[in-house]
């Protein structure tokens, strides 16, 4: 499996794996790892509370999605829709109509950087005892909290972690 990076007029593309524990919570924390120089980011999210749309399944929602580069301890944040319930897929939004003015803030925001774009897709699912063994020996801060992992491409574009100014430790970036 070869995976580059490439640039396109919305940045770089990083592609790669990615492993998501799930917590019962609605939050989610995992790794993603940019393939094929394996270059690990951290992802943490949690989910934000608001009435979903009426026209929404009810395995939809919002997640703000703080991505960690490790070596430059430079983070970013950026909201992705959720879908599906145990077996996640994670996407860019463009508008969030409906929810609180920060939320639509955040993702209408764009100060004349680059947009950063997620998408992710569970392709392995595991619970139970296989999430627990994987959580133990990856995420081991995480054991014994009933997560569900999910296993998966994930590709990201226009995060420059290596040129982030901020004022704080984070840059919202939507």
């Amino acid at each position: 499996m070869e995976v580059e990076e490439r640039k396109e007029e919305e940045g770089v593309v990083r592609e790669g794996v990615a492993s998501i524990a799930l917590l019962p919570c609605g939050s989610i924390s995992g790794h993603f790892v940019q393939l094929p120089h394996s270059i690990c980011f951290g992802l943490h999210g949690t989910e934000l509370a608001c009435e979903r749309e009426c026209s929404r399944g009810e395995d939809y929602r919002l997640i703000k999605l703080t991505i960690t580069d490790f070596s430059s301890k430079r983070e970013q944040t950026v909201i992705v829709e959720c879908k599906g319930h145990d077996a996640a897929r994670f996407n860019s939004i463009d508008h969030a109509h409906g929810w609180e003015k920060d939320v639509v803030g955040m993702v209408e925001q764009k100060h004349g950087k680059n947009k950063i774009v997620v998408s992710f897709e569970c392709e392995t699912l595991k619970a139970d005892t296989a999430a627990e063994d994987h959580i133990r020996q990856f995420m081991p801060k995480l054991a014994g909290l009933d997560a569900v992992v999910n296993i998966g491409r994930m590709s990201i574009t226009g995060l420059e972690l290596e040129a982030v100014e901020t004022d704080g430790d984070t840059e919202i970036a939507s």
